[in-house]
């Protein structure tokens, strides 16, 4: 494969910046955002002119207890047919938890959370990368994530975690050095021995990020200029390898396109500094390895002790449920108010009507629903269930009620067939919202 060079993360927000930026080898693209039947024109248009498009997929949820789900599989496979993409990347991290594994709901994250780092979350971790490369059409390379907290009993490091991954799966590796920041502030974790205990062969491309401190805690909020401390992990990393390839993240706030490109440049000079600029010959990415046994039953006593841990984590950020002995209760709470945001934040942008709607009031509303509606079925239909919730609780304002009730009315669908307990809920709430 040839190297990348230089990236940014493809946005539509910055779709046209993007365009007409200098020095763009690659765009990394949300993949869960892209319909490969009818992909952006933007992406299209750069893909005509022979910059790289990669998908990076936000929801498989490899570190979690269930397998991956094979129609997620499908989509993230199609979509790097239709970019005709030379690898697809995901995250080490888990999404939701609950369902049959533990005979309880099913919760939805709504964001990345970190899997334990223990022998056990490792076995699951490593068939699950399996599936998932046999189900792909190019090969895979799995992300570090940012945690807020850590879990107890940890029994490796993250180089060493890492480092185990490559050597039983042969997957490649997305190193996030602002997650490896983010790491070390909130968890006291040296970047630099990380950096040391990983294995920088199987390095497919790096991340580098912006985001802020608030109360000793550190952010990843992709929203913020990349600070020095980022960049120098960036140049001990560059001093070790060669990365294939270097993208900026931004996901909101987008500053000027000027901006952004002086960010560029700055991660081009720090490379060059470090002796391995990224247009230089280096290290090639590793081929995946052949799956080390057939995918069975051998980590089903893993999964469901995993499960569940992570489901009793979830449901302690999303529910309000006891904290799980051993953690943080502090932490947990900043945690478990960065996911109430997110979602907030999210569901903003999928339903942007709402806030317009509910304008100052949006954000403390949806706070409050959030503290006792967990989110289990995506962002579109969180966005209906709040505006349910309060079309239930009755706005005063009769125009806001009014505008609330029609949107809500507008994108609930027809009733259900009839006969089924849901669909009964369903005509009964409809026939009261169309009441008030």
């Amino acid at each position: 494969m040839e190297r990348l060079g230089t990236g940014i993360g493809w946005r539509p927000e910055i779709a046209d910046a993007v365009e007409r930026m200098p020095g763009i080898d690659w765009v990394e693209a949300v993949a869960e955002n892209l319909c490969p039947g009818h992909l952006p024109e933007s992406l299209l248009r750069l893909r005509e002119r022979g910059v790289t498009v990669i998908p990076h997929g936000v929801s498989l949820g490899l570190g979690g207890a269930d397998r991956p789900d094979e129609a997620r599989l499908t989509a993230l496979a199609e979509r790097a047919e239709a970019l005709v993409s030379p690898l697809v990347t995901e995250h080490i991290a888990f999404v939701r938890a609950g369902g049959p594994l533990t005979a309880s709901a099913h919760l939805e994250a709504g964001h990345l959370l970190p899997v334990p780092r223990t022998r056990d979350a490792l076995d699951v971790l490593c068939e699950n990368i399996r599936i998932t490369q046999d189900a792909l059409p190019v090969p895979l390379a799995v992300e570090n994530i940012a945690a807020l907290l850590s879990w107890p009993g940890e029994e490796m490091t993250e180089g060493q975690f890492l480092y185990d991954l490559v050597d039983r799966t042969g997957v490649r590796l997305l190193i996030d050095v602002a997650n490896l920041h983010t790491n070390h502030v909130n968890r006291g974790e040296d970047p630099v021995k990380a950096l040391d205990e990983l294995p920088v062969e199987a390095i497919a491309y790096v991340h580098v990020a912006g985001g802020f401190e608030r109360d000793g805690v550190w952010h990843d909020s992709h929203a913020h200029p990349v600070p020095q401390p980022v960049l120098d992990i960036l140049s001990e990393l560059a001093s070790r390898v060669t990365p294939p390839g270097v993208l900026l993240e931004r996901d909101e706030n987008f500053p000027e396109p000027g901006e952004l490109e002086r960010e560029l440049e700055a991660i081009r000079g720090t490379l060059e500094k470090a002796g391995a600029a990224v247009e230089t010959v280096g290290p090639t990415l590793r081929t995946p390895a052949s799956p080390l046994s057939p995918v069975g039953t051998e980590t089903d006593p893993a999964r469901q002790h995993l499960a569940l841990a992570q489901t009793a984590l979830l449901s302690a950020l999303v529910a309000g449920t006891p904290v799980p002995e051993g953690f943080d209760r502090v932490r947990l709470g900043v945690q478990a108010r960065a996911l109430a945001a997110k979602r907030a934040d999210v569901v903003a942008k999928v339903a942007a009507e709402l806030p317009e709607i509910l304008a100052a009031a949006y954000r403390p509303a949806f706070l409050a629903y959030a503290q006792g509606h967990p989110m289990a079925g995506g962002y579109r239909r969180d966005a209906l269930d709040f505006a349910e919730y309060l079309l239930l609780a009755g706005p005063e304002d009769a125009e806001t009620r009014r505008r609330l009730r029609h949107w809500w009315l507008e994108r609930s669908g027809p009733a259900p067939l009839s006969g089924h307990p849901a669909a009964r809920f369903a005509r009964a709430t409809r026939r009261v919202l169309l009441r008030r």
